[in-house]
This record gives structure tokens, sequence and C-alpha cells, in this order.
């Protein structure tokens, strides 16, 4: 088939009123993903899939085969335990010591239905700690779905984009929403989803120090351990650790995922790492909510319980082996994952080659790491604009706006999905592009 770009502006639209879709600058991820699918039905073309954040590399053998024995040895009738397998939840709390350099009891390490569902049982208790304390604030930009949790709980939340508040500036517009008082927990992601910024040690600080002047749990997601590339945080036992709010604070949960670092997605298996002091305090305020008022009681034995009383045996015995590996200093799991960098380095050149520029481009004084995603604009567009007009060249992504961000005019680029030998057909696109709108 000859080259269809640009594509009809009609048909795009055609196929945004059958999905719904009344503006792209809020479209979900997985209205473009829908949209997307049937543009590529439509022109025989295969799109550059840069919507979804999916992992782009094959699942580790250790994991798969310890899942495979797992069920062999009869796993699939039995029951798991709630608060999950022994093996597991004693290599999560190794992996804590050995990547991050903090203690924490296996005890305390809850094997959950992947890191949104961590997320959400940890609203649902930690949000109801105080009657007066009500409210998640976000440190944006994020993860959009995470929002959404909140509203299909009937929870508030308030959020702001750290974009112009890096460094010390951070106390201060976190105090100015702390002073209210109605601030239960915070939440980001390190490495951010989707700037791909980084918190430095001295904002991790800021953070950890006013949870504590506050009383404010501190939901720290890990989604992307370890993926800043600029540093080596693969060696078990060995600095440098993952920078963590656990450093700062004892106000802290950790969700943790095996989706991306260990590409582990399909099994939907993750694990909230719960702070000892948090797990064991009291909270009077839960009695009205929960038949305990122990924190980690709530959390394991009621939210868990009612919602999906535990977590599937066999992908927690596969989530354990590759646990173990990487403790063991067998697997390298921090190597494997580096070709995301490496393809960042690639798209990003050639975006920046074709015009566009980077969004959030520095993390305080250090340029940003390449990593899983990137953000970037156009001169003179909207993101929303952006979107639409790069959705005619084959390329798709998702708009700033729907993330929190303050930077409407912005998308967030995921490079998963986009091997090497897609770039000749991405350079030749962009270049497309820019020669259309530069003219």
């Amino acid at each position: 088939m000859s080259n269809p770009f640009p594509l009809s502006q009609e048909v795009i639209y055609k196929f945004r009123e059958e999905l719904g879709i009344k503006t792209l600058a809020h479209a979900s991820i997985r209205q473009i993903v829908y949209l997307v699918n049937k543009l590529q039905e439509k022109y025989g073309v295969q799109f550059i899939r840069t919507e979804m954040g999916v992992p782009g590399l094959p699942a580790p053998s250790i994991g798969v085969d310890a899942e495979i024995e797992a069920l062999k040895s009869g796993v699939a009738s039995i029951y798991p335990p709630i608060e999950g397998i022994p093996a597991l939840k004693q290599e999560l709390s190794r992996f804590a010591k050995l990547f991050l350099n903090i203690e924490i009891s296996p005890d305390v390490c809850i094997p959950t239905v992947g890191a949104m569902q961590a997320s959400m049982l940890l609203f649902l208790v930690a949000n109801r700690r105080d009657a007066l304390k009500d409210t998640t604030l976000f440190i944006d930009p994020g993860f959009p779905v995470q929002k959404r949790q909140l509203g299909v709980l009937g929870m508030k939340y308030e959020s702001f984009d750290i974009y112009n508040y890096r460094g010390d500036k951070l106390r201060d517009k976190l105090e100015s929403y702390l002073k209210k008082g109605n601030i239960s927990t915070f939440l980001y992601s390190n490495p951010n989803n989707p700037a791909w910024i980084c918190f430095t040690e001295n904002e991790l600080k800021i953070i950890g120090e006013l949870a504590n002047k506050y009383d404010v749990v501190v939901l720290e997601d890990l989604a992307y351990f370890g993926m800043d590339f600029r540093e080596d945080f693969g060696r078990p036992g060995e600095p440098p650790y993952q920078p963590t709010v656990a450093n700062y604070t004892k106000n802290y949960a950790l969700i943790f995922s095996s989706s991306k670092v260990f590409s582990y997605a399909g099994q939907r298996t993750g694990a909230m790492l719960i702070s000892d002091d948090l797990f064991h305090k009291q909270f009077p305020n839960l009695s009205g909510w929960f038949v305990s008022d122990v924190f980690g009681r709530a959390v394991l034995q009621e939210a868990m319980y009612t919602a999906s009383a535990g977590t599937a045996h066999s992908s927690q015995a596969g989530f354990a082996a590759m646990l173990k590996a990487a403790n063991d200093g067998t697997y390298d799991f921090i190597g494997n994952v580096r070709e995301y960098g490496k393809r960042a380095t690639t798209m990003k050149r050639l975006f920046l080659a074709n015009g566009f520029k980077i969004v959030y481009d520095h993390d305080e004084e250090k340029e940003l790491a390449d990593g899983f995603y990137f953000t970037i604009c156009y001169p003179g567009m909207t993101g929303e604009e952006l979107l639409g007009e790069l959705l005619r060249f084959g390329i798709s992504a998702i708009t700033l706006d729907t993330t929190g961000s303050s930077r409407t005019e912005g998308l967030r680029i995921c490079v998963s999905q986009t091997s090497s030998d897609r770039f000749a057909d991405m350079e030749d696109r962009l270049k497309l592009f820019q020669a259309v709108h530069d003219k």
C-alpha cells in the first residue's frame, strides 16, 4: 500500500465520534488505543505506538519456569494466603534491604494484584485514619488512573505540577496545602510517569520531614524501580541505592510492581511494603470503617480480604523466584531493562532533529535520564493539537493534560513498543510532519 500520510482528518473525527472521544486532550489511554487500532485497520499501516506503557521485553524465564513448577505442584487448587506466600514476603523484605538499604520485616510486605490494587487498598485505609484528613495530595504529573481510583471510592484529592517547584521550593508549596489540615496522603511516582523526572535526595527529605510534621502517609510509587539509568541501582547490597522517602519518615507505604522492571505485566502481581511502624499503629478513626483500628490489620484482613482475598498463588511463586535471583546477584534485572534507555536516547534525538522540544528536561541541575517515558512539544501547538496531527502521520501518544501537568503543550511518549527496527519509519514520519508544518 502506498504511503497514506497524512491521514484524513475526517476519518479520524469519524472514529473519534464512534468511540465517544470529545476531546483528545482528555482522552483516556485506552480510548487512544482503540482509536489507533481502528486507524491501523482502516489504512493497513502500523503506527509508532507510544501511547501505552506496556513492557516491550519478554518476561524472564526464571519467573515463568517457577510459575509452571508451582502449578504442577498443585497450587491452582489451593487458596493463597491473604498476606502472601512466605517465600515472596521474605524476598520482598530482602529486596528492600539490598536495593533500597531499608529494614522492613517480611510481615509488612504484602503481595497485591498489581500496583494498582496496592494504591486502591492504601487509599481505602490511609484516607480514613483521621476524620479531619480525607484528601490525597498528588505531586504531579502522574498516572491518571490513580485519581480515577479516588473518584470511584468517593474520596477527595488535590494536586499540583512539580515543574516549577523543584528543590527547596517544594517545601513551601507542600506546606501551602498541609496547613489547611485536610491532607491525609501524598502520592508520587519515582521515577515519574509520565515526565521521567526523578526526585532528588533533598526533595525526598523535604517530603519525609513534612510527612512527620503533619502526620501524612507517603505513598511512594516505585513501579519503575531503579530505572534511572544515570546510576546503577542493580547491584545487591552495594551503593548507590534507589532513592526513597523511607530514609526520612516512618509514615510510608511503598508501591511495587513486577510489570515493568521484571516485564511480568500479564500476571498482575505487585506489592505494598508498609513501614513496620505504620503497619502496627492504631488509629481510632479506623474503627468507624473496619473491625480493627490497627493500620496493617485493616489493610490486610479487611481491605485486601474484601477486594480479592489475596493474589494468585502461581504468579507469587514466579515473582518470588525473580526477586530471589536479583537478591542473590544471579539475575541483573536493571541490565535487562536498560534497553528502554537506549530506545529513549534514539527516539529523543529523532524528535529533536525534526523541530520538537523536550518539556520536562531536568532534575534540578541534572539533565533528565533516558528511560521508559519522555515528554515532547512542538512550537505553536497545544498538546491536543499536536496529538491530532501526529495521529495523521502514524504516531500515537497521550496528552499531558490527563496527567495533572500544567504543561498543556506536551505529550507523553512511551518507548517500550518501539524497537530499533521501527526507527527508520519513525524518522521518515517525523521528517514528513516537519515538512508539512514548517511550510
